[in-house]
């Protein structure tokens, strides 16, 4: 799948606070100041020193050579096949397609069940092609990805620097941190070094290796530009921003610091012509890796929330309410009922601090959406000309787009349905007390007449609780599996073919 890229103006920044560490960095030599001169016809020139890289004009670049021989090998490109459904624009539900079946609706137009599948355009699917690229962090194959790099695909394969190629499984995808799980069957294979996104440093060189347009591992390098951006439609990644060169194909692979560890996955860049034009972000490895782990155990991904909307503060408002300094987020509504409102905060209170950790608009969001639902952050805040400490108790973030997986057979089919838990509201609506929300059909489910907005209610009989249930249903299928679909106020059951 291609890199996802902004064209848009410039975007404004906010620089997340956070602890840094110097990291040691290889360096070639360069030529010293002249000596002095000799008693001699021509003067003479001092010895060579090493000279560091801390803004001297005649440091040279570090060698990173060793870092992608070591680590080269648990980068892996992924290609991935999505089936585009072609609409037949007749609209007639009685035309048939080549085969003298009904791709709409394949009861036939006059079963009773033909409600189910009224309106679903006769599917002729055209694949469409993708790549991007991933990295190993588990030897039994385990492999971090984005999400918009195999969403929505009907067959994700996996390369590996050796030529070896996989059919991988799609463990879990979370849309709203850009974050994909993937796993091959494959055992003792190389791996990267994880390291805390939280130690880089502005200024700090770093690498991607990765696919652009295709070209295996190929690695290019530069520094970290800035840290804790806040991208549109992205506002719970605290971004790092690079020159590192990315282009399509990148998305997905690792960046490294120069100590040989992964700080981050490249995810996007800004551009106004669709390639690389000096700034790229990456997502900092604390928040894959956190993404990572609840979809692996749970299938989806819990946010923490705290219910205010707020804003920068600028110099008018700073001296409105009596602040030394612009700082910290000033409260302009509060949710009825949520964490803030049971906490006492009230519009007008700026939040300074959270945790001991100064904080602000763009900065605040991203640290509540990290923590659990149901733990207790310390907030301090600034209201009446004066500081005050406030305790509160964090709600859940309902997200309509939190968490899809997709079901992979051994031998590499597949359901095909992107699903999600349903919200308390969700469930009133449907009448129902369980199932999961079906976000996309492809393939299989998509032939089936599954689409967007019907409830996976059981399977093979068995209720559908979660999206594990489903998950291990399809596993535990072989080759067909009954789904009883609820669209509307109708209920019915509708076998898929899975492999």
């Amino acid at each position: 799948m291609n890199l996802r890229t902004l064209i848009r103006k410039p975007l404004a920044a906010a620089v997340l606070g956070a602890a840094v560490v110097a990291a040691p960095v290889t360096v070639l030599y360069a030529v010293g100041a002249p000596a002095a001169a000799a008693p001699a016809p021509a003067p003479a020139a001092a010895p060579v020193t090493p000279v560091p890289a801390t803004g001297n004009p005649a440091a040279v670049l570090p060698d990173f050579s060793s870092m992608v021989q070591k680590y080269g090998p648990a980068v892996v490109n992924i290609t991935v096949v999505s089936k585009v459904p072609v609409s037949n624009q007749s609209g007639d539900d009685d035309d048939e397609d080549d085969n003298g079946g009904n791709n709409a609706n394949p009861f036939g137009p006059n079963s009773p069940f033909a409600p189910f599948f009224r309106g679903i355009p006769h599917m002729q699917p055209q694949p469409s092609r993708g790549e991007g690229s991933g990295f190993i962090i588990r030897g039994d194959g385990y492999i971090l990805t984005n999400a918009h790099v195999v969403n929505g695909a009907s067959d994700v394969t996996v390369r590996l620097t050796d030529r070896r190629e996989y059919t991988a499984k799609v463990i879990g995808i979370d849309t709203k941190s850009d974050i994909a799980v993937i796993k091959i069957n494959a055992k003792d294979l190389p791996t990267v070094k994880l390291g805390d996104s939280h130690n880089l440093k502005v200024g700090e060189w770093v690498l991607a290796i990765g696919a652009p347009f295709g070209f295996d591992n190929s690695a290019t390098a530069g520094i970290v530009s800035a840290k804790g951006r806040t991208l549109p439609d992205s506002g719970y990644i605290p971004f790092i921003q690079t020159d590192v060169p990315i282009n399509p194909g990148n998305s997905g692979g690792p960046l490294f610091n120069m100590r040989g560890e992964v700080v981050g996955i490249n995810s996007q860049i800004y551009s106004r012509s669709g390639g690389f034009m000096g700034v790229s972000f990456s997502i900092p490895i604390d928040v894959a890796l956190r993404v990572s782990n609840q979809l692996e155990t749970t299938g989806h991904v819990s946010r923490g929330k705290l219910g205010v909307v707020i804003q920068d503060v600028n110099q008018g408002l700073a001296d409105s309410f009596g602040l030394p300094q612009p700082e910290g987020a000033v409260v302009s509504s509060v949710e009825k009922g949520g964490a803030a409102a049971q906490a006492g905060i009230q519009p007008g209170d700026v939040i300074l601090k959270i945790n001991g950790e100064a904080t602000s608009a763009t900065e605040l969001p991203a640290a509540i959406a990290m923590l659990n639902p149901g733990s207790t952050v310390n907030l301090e805040v600034w209201r009446d000309h004066a500081t005050r400490n406030v305790s509160a108790k964090l709600g859940a973030m309902e997200d309509t787009r939190t968490a899809s997986t997709s079901s992979h057979q051994n031998n590499g089919g597949k359901l095909g349905l992107a699903v999600r838990p349903l919200t308390g509201e969700e469930k009133q609506q449907a009448n129902t007390q369980h199932g999961v929300l079906v976000e996309k059909a492809t393939g299989p489910a998509l032939a089936a007449g599954l689409q967007p907005g019907d409830v996976v209610v059981a399977a093979n009989g068995a209720p559908v609780t979660s999206v594990d249930d489903l998950r291990n249903a399809v596993e535990k299928s072989k080759g067909h599996i009954a789904l009883l679909i609820k669209r509307g106020d109708a209920q019915i059951f509708v076998p898929v073919r899975v492999g």
